[in-house]
């Protein structure tokens, strides 16, 4: 009787069992890892800060105006007074610069909004489902693939001057043009994936098809989608970039990385800091990108685990 009573009073306390980091917790863990990066995108949170902040900026640090106009300064190189000097109108291009990575910034998320909104769902269903509906949505890309998009570009631009020259006109033009790009290269990747053991599994248990592409599909694609999304982006800036080359891009007043660029190029000689200043924020920005979406896919890559 005694030792039963020692026995329960004594129980063998079961072996504790170490829960396994999930799937976000080991990409952050293998992201945090990579310092370059992570340092590629610590800059670019930076430019972006600058850029939404560039009001308080150029009130309270700079202490200048961007649009305010001084013919009797322009093009003075950089001072005290103007950190990055002044563009034709005597205007601070600094500030200017800050105030137009708003808009470039902006366009540059909206495209890949856009083209994420619409190309992943599409290739999506057309790659899971395969068929007549793959043959029309592979039909439709085909044919828009076929006509080279900067041509489109100039001939919409030429024709809707006032809409493709605001930011958002811009943004949605990018977009409608872009999204077949996005749903070739997720269906693909969906062709690829649903002949995976995991898919069939869960078809045997009876998941719905909405289920299997939101819930197995799209995340074992996730990675790949995120580095369509870092170029998109920076296609988008560099298209725009490229319209205002040409006159085609954001017109004045408004100010874009691109037009600063663009408007600057003839002043090379007697004024380069108004091509250095907005060549060097599309380079950064550009190369920050480019280096973070790649350390994002290493991350997230599920066949990647050391």
């Amino acid at each position: 009787m005694a030792s039963t009573t020692v026995a329960q009073s004594n129980p063998i306390a079961p072996p504790t069992l170490k829960a396994s980091p999930g799937y976000f917790t080991e990409s952050y863990l293998r992201f945090r890892r990579d310092r370059i990066s992570m340092l590629a995108l610590a800059m670019f949170i930076v430019i972006c800060i600058l850029s939404i902040t560039a009001p308080l900026i150029s009130e309270f640090v700079l202490h200048t105006n961007p649009t305010k106009q001084d013919l009797l300064l322009g093009k003075a190189p950089p001072s005290a007074v103007h950190w990055g000097g002044t563009d034709d109108f005597g205007r601070d291009a600094l500030s200017r610069v800050l105030f137009a990575g708003q808009v470039s910034l902006a366009i540059g998320f909206a495209v890949a909004g856009l083209q994420m909104l619409i190309g992943v769902p599409t290739g999506l269903i057309a790659g899971f489902y395969h068929g007549k509906i793959d043959d029309v949505v592979n039909a439709i890309i085909l044919t828009r693939l076929g006509i080279p998009t900067f041509y489109l570009l100039i001939l919409l631009s030429a024709t809707f001057r006032g809409f493709v020259g605001t930011p958002w006109g811009l943004s949605i033009i990018f977009g409608i043009l872009g999204w077949t790009g996005v749903a070739r290269q997720v269906r693909g990747l969906v062709l690829s994936v649903k002949q995976r053991d995991f898919v069939d599994a869960a078809k045997v248990v009876g998941a719905r098809d909405r289920r299997i592409m939101f819930r197995h599909l799209l995340p074992n694609i996730m990675y790949i989608i995120l580095i369509i999304a870092g170029f998109d982006i920076v296609g988008a800036m560099l298209g725009e970039a490229g319209l205002s080359f040409l006159g085609l891009g954001i017109q004045p007043p408004t100010a874009s990385w691109g037009n600063m660029l663009a408007g600057s190029l003839e002043n090379f000689q007697d004024a380069p800091w108004l091509v250095f200043l907005p060549g060097l924020f599309i380079t950064i920005t550009v190369l920050c990108i480019f280096v973070a979406t790649d350390g994002l896919r290493d991350a997230l890559d599920p066949r990647l685990k050391e």
